[in-house]
């Protein structure tokens, strides 16, 4: 397989790289990365002297360098991680949004689909599908109903992908994950915001009453699902990934307060931000059944590893 990752040196592109080259000896990946604010090269360090693998510097809105790379390298697959993905700076500038997330995935499907590839992976988000009502859990085929310019943006190249599907046949899989967390995770996030501002007796802002509520999604666990999507996905075919650990950020919170002992003086409640959904939910049954894919990490065992890594690489 030869294949091109978009935005692999982001957090979960740049763990998607690492798995593809630990468990395949034959594969070969380029990485396409604009290496925006949250995009870093470090990320990368464990693939980059692996003679398989290979960075190029770019953006996935220049046709001309997709269109070059696609035929430079002779790629079959590609796993389109690349976008700008924080909901609060969505809010601020939805337009570069709508140019990466929407317009830029236009341009890799247009490319893809002139190259013949054999199979285009969109990684998309559960904020596609808007907030759940308690008990409530999200399916592949449930309408959408994005609330930021973020999830909106989503929801928009996950329709583009859909459409080649139906009017071109496309081979195209969709990815729609819960909240991942793990090592190299921008800071921006609620998870390493809490542990940096943490470790530096900084304060640790929680949106509203801090009862909002994710799933957490181990980073490595959802690389094993999008794997199996990439090689056994059907085509056309939409897959939730999720580990039905759902928590609030205040219980996520006082796990990290449990571990790093810091005073609740630090804990500080901030104005919710506008639109803000309280609870996202994924039914997962299809995953589980037709490509045998659970969650294996627990969280509370993966929020160790988490602060275990930004406590070595304190800066």
């Amino acid at each position: 397989m030869r294949l091109l990752v978009t935005g692999g040196a982001g957090f979960i592109g740049s763990h998607f790289i690492d798995y593809e080259l630990a468990h395949d000896q034959s594969i070969e990946i380029v990485n396409l990365d604009a290496l925006t604010y949250a995009g870093n090269v470090a990320n990368n360090a464990q693939a980059a002297g692996n003679a398989r693998y290979h960075f190029v510097h770019g953006s996935i809105n220049n046709r001309e360098l997709v269109d070059w790379l696609l035929q430079e390298f002779a790629i079959d697959h590609i796993v389109n991680f690349a976008a700008e993905s924080h909901v609060d700076n969505s809010l601020k500038n939805p337009e570069l949004f709508t140019k990466t997330n929407v317009l830029g995935t236009q341009v890799l499907l247009d490319a893809a689909y002139q190259a013949n590839i054999q199979k285009f992976v969109q990684i998309s988000t559960d904020e596609v599908y808007g907030t759940m009502a308690p008990g409530q859990a999200a399916k592949e085929t449930d309408p959408l109903h994005p609330s930021s310019p973020y999830a909106a943006s989503k929801a928009g190249a996950d329709m583009l992908a859909m459409a080649m599907v139906h009017t071109f046949g496309m081979p195209i899989c969709i990815t729609r994950s819960t909240n991942n967390f793990g090592p190299r995770q921008h800071h921006e996030k609620l998870l390493p915001m809490l542990i940096q501002n943490a470790l530096r007796n900084r304060p640790l802002n929680i949106y509203g009453q801090g009862t909002d509520r994710r799933d957490w999604l181990y980073v490595k666990d959802n690389c094993a699902a999008i794997d199996l999507v990439l090689r056994h996905g059907q085509l056309g075919q939409i897959f939730n990934i999720g580990a039905h650990q759902e928590k609030s950020n205040n219980e996520v919170t006082k796990m990290v307060q449990a571990e790093l002992g810091f005073s609740d003086q630090l804990i500080r409640h901030v104005a919710e931000r506008p639109g803000h959904d309280l609870r996202y939910s994924l039914d997962t049954s299809l995953i589980e059944t037709q490509l045998h894919w659970k969650s294996q990490t627990d969280f509370a065992f993966g929020l160790h590893e988490t602060i275990a890594w930004y406590r070595k690489h304190q800066r």
